[in-house]
């Protein structure tokens, strides 16, 4: 026998409208009112309510907007204030680490970056990531109220707890508490991939995109899904090693220990070998030699294996839209676009759904850092 289902309290529905109210402007900017309660559904009297106790909050504010049209009072443009609400994003790379201080609305505040070189111990790389905050609050005279962080690995994301970050010769450090207990701040660890997937959905190519795939190199290659509109997160986290599968048997030893990784053919180490470069030229160099590159035909096979790894992705996940990162975005549009006429061309799944695109990440260096601020927010936003 089941009991009455008890209706939903008052204070809980103001607290969703509150917090789908502070999604829009954080995600979409300054709107009206009256355009904020047509695309939530809700009547003008809830919008003014919740708009007002947000003013008087100073979370939001109001002002009357640059161009106006037409006669009578003009309507009042609702605008986050960055500073109500600030983050820390924090993108731990292979070879640097990249911080921003991030308020409401998505503004970077300030940043501050520097390069690992050989030291990648976690101690000093979490020593220096404190430093950095301490320094880069006093001068932006801001009060951080949450953390988000973007790593090279196999993260559990229900405490942060790196298992395994290959590339940083990083196993079993536990990130989220260790960064906890010295910034005394709310820690949300995520893979770098599923980040860079999370900022293209948000703030990207895949704003209008909800079933899409990410992939970026860096030095390995990672991916990121975006599945009806969510973040596929696997169990305990742990998704989106997809530079893992075996296009090639005979391929090189990749360090997971299988031969001939996707990641083995077209990670950052193949596309200097297809360039000429040394296996372990700079990046400035790679990004050089591909911005002169004067035969893109140079890089048919390095875009072969690309087409490969990306057609079976496609036939498996079915997204309407890939978007390449990272190092990715430095190839020629000419080697972009053979490659998606070759997932399109080979993809049976590309095909059903009309043609999965193809792109280049928008974002760039910077996707990494949006998506850890955007994992940062997802709870402050359901508290401010």
């Amino acid at each position: 026998m089941t009991g009455p289902t008890s209706g939903t309290r008052p204070d809980e529905i103001r607290r969703h409208n509150r917090t789908a109210l502070l999604r829009r402007l954080h995600i979409d900017g300054p709107s009206t009112r009256a355009s904020l309660a047509a695309e939530l559904g809700l009547n003008r009297s809830t919008i003014k309510a919740l708009v007002d106790g947000l003013a008087e909050a100073g979370v939001v504010a109001e002002r009357v907007p640059a161009l106006r049209s037409g006669a009578g009072r003009p309507s009042l443009l609702v605008l986050p204030q960055p500073q109500a609400a600030v983050v820390i994003a924090i993108d731990v790379r292979v070879e640097h680490v990249a911080m921003g201080f991030v308020g409401l609305g998505g503004e970077i505040l300030g940043r501050d970056s520097w390069n690992l070189h050989r030291t990648r111990d976690p101690g000093e790389v979490i020593t220096h990531i404190v430093d950095s905050a301490r320094l880069m609050a006093d001068d932006l005279d801001a009060t951080a109220v949450g953390v988000g962080v973007s790593v090279p690995g196999v993260v559990r994301r229900a405490d942060g707890h790196v298992h395994e970050a290959p590339n940083l010769h990083w196993t079993d450090v536990a990130l989220g508490k260790r960064l906890e207990a010295v910034l005394k701040l709310p820690v949300q660890v995520g893979n770098d991939a599923e980040l860079g997937a999370l900022a293209e959905h948000v703030r990207g190519a895949a704003q209008q995109s909800s079933d899409m795939v990410y992939i970026s190199a860096d030095v390995g290659v990672g991916g990121g899904v975006i599945l009806s509109g969510q973040p596929l997160r696997g169990s305990g986290g742990y998704v989106g090693e997809l530079g893992h599968m075996v296009v090639n048997p005979r391929g090189r030893r990749c360090y997971c220990g299988c031969d001939g990784c996707w990641e083995t053919e077209v990670g950052e180490p193949a596309l200097c070998r297809a360039l000429g470069l040394p296996d372990d030229a700079p990046r400035g160099a790679v990004v050089a030699a591909l911005r002169a590159l004067d035969a893109p035909e140079q890089l048919d096979e390095f875009a072969g294996w690309l087409a490969l790894g990306l057609a079976n992705i496609v036939n498996v996940l079915g997204p309407e839209l890939v978007v390449l990162g990272d190092l990715y975005t430095a190839l020629p549009p000419s080697v972009v676009d053979a490659v998606s006429s070759a997932v399109q061309r080979r993809s049976l799944v590309s095909r059903a759904v009309g043609g999965t695109q193809v792109v280049t990440s928008p974002l760039g260096r910077d996707a990494k850092l949006v998506g850890a601020a955007e994992l940062a927010f997802e709870p402050v936003l359901d508290n401010l």
